[in-house]
């Protein structure tokens, strides 16, 4: 099948088609994709689908494109349709390849019908395909988890390469085992770009070129070429290949917060983010591809800093501007090459042009029977040749395919190129040629359609279809998704699956042109303010979210609209409106902390503290939060108890119970960790949060702060008094049903059994939360609970797979730039014990070997469970 005529799945991860009877089997429906979803894998199920296209059309589709196949069975054989043999659940197993690996399922019956006994007496006899019975949906979601792990292991090569839905530019990503490699995976083939792959492939691999800039003017391919040069170099960077995309930054100074946020970094605000960056990168084979970095450049001397302090990195930079810095190499990238002039026009010859072939593959998308033909052909060469070979050009023109002939495009491009552009004669030619035919694209949209992509404009990074709409059509006068639908059909927009949700975005040269648009109607301001009020409005909604059992929906969500949140963060600012900036940060506390962005938001609210802007008491209480609470352990001047008091007052004095309870938190956390602890303060602190907490209702502070009471009685010896804290702590925890505080709890737990000698409870607890932090794709979670296997292993005398597990552990807090923040963590006394013995040897080679090791794999070994090459979404 054609990738590009292709009915999209609804994620582009590794794909587990399921097969079975819709309202029969519900139940196991849900169990089966709850299985599947756990290993990170995509469910590929009809009900997921909601797509315009018949049933039979879209199943088939859907199964082509997968790459497991699940059949559950019960006591129906399906309906069969009008003028068809077989049922759809028969024609599925049929039509699933027999290279693709079947898990079969049958649920245990004694009325079956007739016909559904034949298709499983046939599928017995299929080699390919295991077939297990079961009873119930529970134990059908163990029986397929632990079955699609083992498939995994076996069946896929680690050199197999998956896409992945990640966050922009593009519609999904390719990846190596345990996440080496995280590129964009392309939608369609790349074209007319072999000899430039060559030179690439060369200049890569040599190792003198660290620095390398692609350039070229917009939509000439830069990005899609960078991709292909990295997929096809991964293997000599054995500490992984990335892609950041730069489109979304426009200050030089968020150059590190994006390459952190790429690498997994976190910036907790205890270290320089740039100390954090050398750390992580400094021992690693890494090539980074970053993109659309033309509008920061003057920001290069970033890079030269990183590949100073990190060998073994090495950049390649896509720009339509040189970065201007000695250790540059240039690799100017040009148009794809046109028909000869006075060529033949034979159209078997024209077809293997790259310009031709590129519009020829791109107007099949739109409309499939298309064809280069004698009667044609000159116009095809034409319009490719007008359109000086720039892809994306050709790409808009074809989009044109689906209503205008080849002659009429032509014709249209003749008469409006010369005419359109003003303002971009400055501009090299080929970039005129791009903005013109943007503009050239546009004059044939309808009203609502130009203005649509206009508002579209405001937009950094991508862009959901609910966004779009309250700030285009707040009123819900309009077809927004029609109108949408039909930018995406003419190639000015783009449209990926995140799950069950749709996601949108543009190149950032339809962008361009879409904000001049916004600016000579004089819209920008009104459509700036629609767009922070609505991720405002957003973020106040995940407040209460995050707290439970979509926590993990909500995280991916507001992951997705990163771009888009500190969009409106700055606008707050830029506004000097302290109150919505304070408010904004505030609300999305949980988003924050689990990604690892703290340090981004204290400078926010450093800035707004000494930007002398009036604030309202709950306000100041905020900033004074995020400048003293998460450096609580750092106090050179003195100044964070008196900071968090005064925030506590505040808190207390505006209303709001929560934040003067969870500022006593810190409080207490921060006299813990003075010079001179004191434990009796500290817990005057809690006690009092707690019972604020309690009379607010609120669950997720009061097992907070039940925590970190058993933090307190640990210090002071009370084992068993932690024990019951903790105990408590997670009964609420899982109440909210909330997966990160009940792993919290698990791993304090874990300790304080560990402490009193229980070393199986110990071991139930550290495994349980290590895999919730798993799930989670939580670095710091997984740091802890590799920690606290350290300790039960060495206690169960496994000297070898604790000095593994600890190597894990150092590794993933450097590479994740947790290495520097107060841990709960009592390790290192095992630590300490083994190497005063005879087994240090074994331990420290084991520590080595453990250094190789992912955060997933460790992860799996230690909960031996097998190792899979399972890409995981990275969310935070």
């Amino acid at each position: 099948m054609n990738p590009s005529r292709a009915i999209r799945t609804p994620d582009q991860r590794l794909r587990v088609f399921v097969s079975s009877t819709l309202k029969e089997l519900a139940p196991e429906r849900k169990a089966a994709r709850t299985a599947i979803e756990r290993l990170h894998l995509a469910p590929v199920m009809f009900e997921l689908g909601a797509r315009p296209h018949p049933p039979r059309e879209l199943y088939r589709s859907y199964l082509e494109q997968s790459d497991v196949f699940v059949g559950l069975y019960g006591d129906r054989y399906g309906w069969v349709a009008p003028g068809e043999e077989v049922s759809g659940l028969a024609d599925e197993y049929l039509l699933s390849s027999p290279a693709m690996p079947k898990l079969i399922y049958i649920r245990e019956s004694t009325s079956r019908e007739p016909r559904l006994t034949e298709l499983l007496d046939r599928i017995r006899s299929d080699d390919s395909a295991s077939f297990k019975y079961f009873s119930d949906p529970r134990e059908l979601r163990g029986l397929l988890e632990a079955d699609l792990a083992i498939l995994l292991a076996e069946r896929f090569d680690q050199s197999r390469v998956e896409p992945l839905a990640v966050p922009p530019p593009a519609a999904s990503a390719v990846v190596d085992s345990d996440d080496a490699v995280i590129l964009p995976a392309p939608l369609t083939e790349l074209i007319g770009r072999e000899m430039e792959l060559h030179s690439l492939d060369g200049m890569l691999r040599g190792g003198t070129v660290r620095l390398l800039t692609l350039t070229g003017p917009g939509g000439i391919g830069k990005s899609r070429l960078a991709i292909a040069a990295a997929a096809r170099v991964r293997d000599a960077f054995d500490g992984g290949v990335r892609f950041v995309d730069f489109s979304a930054v426009h200050d030089p100074a968020l150059i590190p917060s994006t390459l952190a946020r790429a690498l997994g970094v976190r910036d907790i605000g205890d270290t320089p983010l740039m100390e954090k960056l050398t750390i992580a990168l400094r021992a690693r084979r890494m090539l980074l591809i970053l993109d659309n970095f033309e509008q920061i450049v003057e920001g290069a001397t970033t890079l030269v800093q990183l590949l100073t302090a990190a060998p073994g990195l090495t950049l390649v930079v896509t720009s339509r501007i040189l970065l201007r810095v000695s250790v540059e190499h240039s690799f100017p990238v040009g148009p794809l090459a046109l028909p000869p002039a006075g060529a033949g026009m034979a159209p078997e010859n024209v077809v293997r042009v790259p310009a031709v072939t590129l519009f020829l593959e791109r107007a099949h998308a739109v409309k499939p029977d298309f064809e280069v033909t004698p009667a044609n052909v000159a116009a095809v060469v034409g319009i490719c040749t007008a359109l000086d070979g720039v892809p994306l050009a050709l790409e808009l023109a074809a989009a044109k395919i689906r209503v205008l002939s080849p002659a009429a495009i032509l014709e249209r491009l003749d008469r409006l190129l010369p005419f359109l552009g003003g303002g971009a004669r400055d501009l090299p030619a080929r970039q005129q040629t791009l903005r013109r035919t943007i503009e050239w694209s546009t004059q044939m949209l309808g009203e609502d359609e130009k203005e649509l992509l206009a508002a579209i404009g405001v937009f950094d990074g991508g862009f959901s279809l609910e966004a779009i709409e309250a700030i285009w059509d707040p009123a819900g006068r309009s077809d927004t998704l029609g109108i949408l639908g039909a930018l995406v059909d003419n190639s000015l927009v783009r449209q990926q699956d995140r799950g069950s949700r749709s996601y949108f975005w543009v190149l950032a040269t339809v962008r361009a042109y879409a904000i001049e648009q916004l600016q000579s109607s004089g819209t920008l301001a009104e459509l700036r303010e629609r767009h922070a009020r609505y991720f405002l409005e957003l973020g106040v909604q995940a407040e209460a979210e995050l707290e439970g059992p979509k926590q993990r929906e909500w995280m991916m969500r507001l992951t997705d609209d990163w771009a888009n949140i500190r969009a409106a963060e700055q606008y707050f600012l830029e506004l000097e409106d302290g109150d919505r900036a304070a408010q904004f940060t505030w609300a999305l506390y949980i988003f924050w902390w689990v990604g690892g962005h703290h340090g981004e938001v204290r400078g926010w609210m450093e800035s707004l503290l000494a930007s002398g802007v009036p604030l309202a008491d709950l306000s100041r209480a905020v900033a004074l939060y995020w400048t003293y609470a998460i450096t609580f352990w750092q106090d050179p001047d003195g100044q964070v108890l008196p900071g968090l008091l005064e925030s506590a007052d505040l808190f207390r004095r505006a209303g709001d119970p929560p934040g003067e309870a969870l500022t006593r938190i810190s409080l207490a956390l921060a006299l813990l960790a003075a010079r001179e602890p004191d434990p009796i303060g500290a817990a005057e602190h809690l006690e009092s949060s707690l019972e604020i907490f309690r009379q607010a209702d609120d669950t997720w502070g009061e097992a907070m702060a039940l925590v970190t009471l058993g933090r307190v009685a640990l210090l002071q010896q009370n084992v068993q008094g932690a024990l019951e804290r903790f105990h408590n702590s997670l009964t609420l925890a899982r109440t909210l049903r909330d997966e990160l505080s009940e792993a919290i709890a698990l791993h304090h737990l874990g300790w304080a059994q560990l402490l009193l000698g229980a070393l199986p409870a110990a071991q139930e607890s550290f495994d349980e939360s290590l895999s919730l932090s798993l799930h989670a794709s939580h670095d710091e979670g997984i740091a802890y609970g590799l920690e606290g296997m350290v300790a039960t292993s060495a206690s169960s005398g496994d000297v070898e797979r604790a000095g593994r597990l600890l190597g894990a552990a150092e590794r993933l807090r450097e590479q994740s730039g947790l290495y520097n923040a107060p841990s709960f963590s009592f390790h290192q006394q095992w630590v300490a014990q083994i190497l005063a013995s005879e087994g240090a040897p074994l331990f420290e080679q084991a520590r080595a070997a453990g250094r190789t090791l992912s955060a997933r794999a460790a992860a799996e070994e230690a909960l031996r469970l097998p190792v899979t090459n399972t890409p995981e979404r990275s969310l935070y």
